[in-house]
């Protein structure tokens, strides 16, 4: 009895000594256990934060005075608000927060240290960008925080029991601070991206283990032909992928659609062009479908972090604010929300197009090249 559970003992350790030597005289092997774990850990730890450290703001200030002054200062004092503009009309306002050079916009009133010496109290307004209704939401806690210490200061020299600053907010595009306002128009790109990457990566990595590649090759296509063969239908899939989030978006969430859906399907398909591009690279590179499954899912965690989809990108750190660049999902996102929700046209987010486009120029015909080198 002993001898025959020590002989299956022996058998065991030697099948799993067969194994671990499998797996690690694999150079693809190696990397792939240690770089994503390297690699994931330093996003969730850099990129996946809601903590806010850097919130720039516009100022308006009607009022002029030294009292408008100390309370600008306490919010610069904290280190996390950025002054970033003063703007004096609506229009201003508007700006800073279409273009998102400003998150929020503080308005201090005209009258506001007569009232405070009269002891009244004296209404701050205070708009938020509402596209990220977590961001804003923390970002308005931040103020109130503020004031709130400005009121405490200010009951301890003058007197009285009242808070003589009341916080009115605003929150423009998401009046309601809904978290799936901002968070399902995003997912219009980030989903159908999930699919679109996959069935990509492993068009040309399914023929090749199959065999039917070859076949490929002997008839008069050339590598660019049966790329974009291999690209159109990917492209198609994930747009009507895009339709099925909208539907759901729009109809089953009730978040009312400001914008133009041909803007929208424009921005769409350029982003699912830029996708199709990079799984055709990976499609290139990986020899079986495994490696294709594989190599897909360690991309596709880094793009859904650094997208800026949950956390902000401004309060990443520089060198992952730099990678963001590559990223084409940054841009759909940003594209999406703002013409979804605040109904802008194209020539608006033009300046995310031209990244898309840069993309998409550089993996395709990487892809192709590959594909030529390695086939013919």
């Amino acid at each position: 009895m002993r001898d025959a559970f020590l002989d299956l003992l022996r058998r065991l350790l030697n099948l799993c000594r067969k194994e671990f030597l499998a797996v690690l005289k694999d150079p693809k092997s190696r990397t792939i256990l240690v770089l994503p774990a390297l690699v994931q850990s330093m996003l969730f730890g850099y990129a996946a934060t809601y903590d806010l450290n850097d919130v720039p703001y516009a100022l308006v200030d009607d009022s002029h005075g030294a009292t408008a002054a100390q309370l600008v200062g306490k919010l610069d004092g904290t280190g996390v608000f950025r002054h970033v503009a003063t703007v004096a009309t609506p229009a201003g306002i508007r700006d800073v927060i279409d273009t998102q050079r400003a998150l929020l916009v503080l308005h201090i009133p005209r009258d506001f240290e007569r009232r405070l010496y009269a002891g009244e109290q004296v209404p701050v307004q205070l708009i938020l960008d509402g596209r990220n209704s977590n961001t804003a939401g923390s970002a308005g806690a931040y103020v109130s925080a503020v004031i709130a210490d400005f009121n405490r200061q200010w009951r301890e020299r003058h007197g009285g029991t009242a808070n003589p600053l009341e916080v009115q907010t605003r929150a423009w595009f998401n009046p309601n601070m809904e978290t799936r306002w901002n968070l399902m128009p995003g997912l219009i790109a980030s989903l159908s991206m999930l699919q679109t990457l996959l069935l990509t990566a492993l068009s040309v990595a399914r023929e090749r283990e199959q065999g039917t590649f070859d076949q490929l090759l002997v008839t008069p296509m050339t590598p660019a032909e049966i790329m974009v063969g291999k690209a159109l239908p990917p492209i198609c899939i994930g747009l009507v992928q895009s339709t099925l989030i909208l539907l759901v978006t729009r109809f089953w969430f009730h978040v009312p659609m400001a914008g133009s859906l041909v803007a929208l399907y424009g921005a769409l398909t350029l982003f699912t062009v830029a996708c199709v591009g990079i799984g055709l690279a990976i499609s290139a590179v990986a020899a079986s479908m495994q490696q294709a499954m594989l190599y897909t899912f360690v991309l596709v965690m880094p793009l859904m972090l650094l997208s800026g989809l949950t956390t902000p990108i401004r309060n990443m750190p520089a060198a992952m604010q730099t990678l963001t660049w590559a990223n084409p999902l940054r841009f759909a996102i940003d594209m999406v929300q703002r013409i979804y929700l605040e109904g802008v046209g194209l020539a608006v987010v033009w300046h995310d197009m031209i990244p898309l486009c840069v993309i998409a120029a550089v993996t395709l015909p990487i892809a192709a090249w590959m594909f030529r080198n390695r086939l013919v």
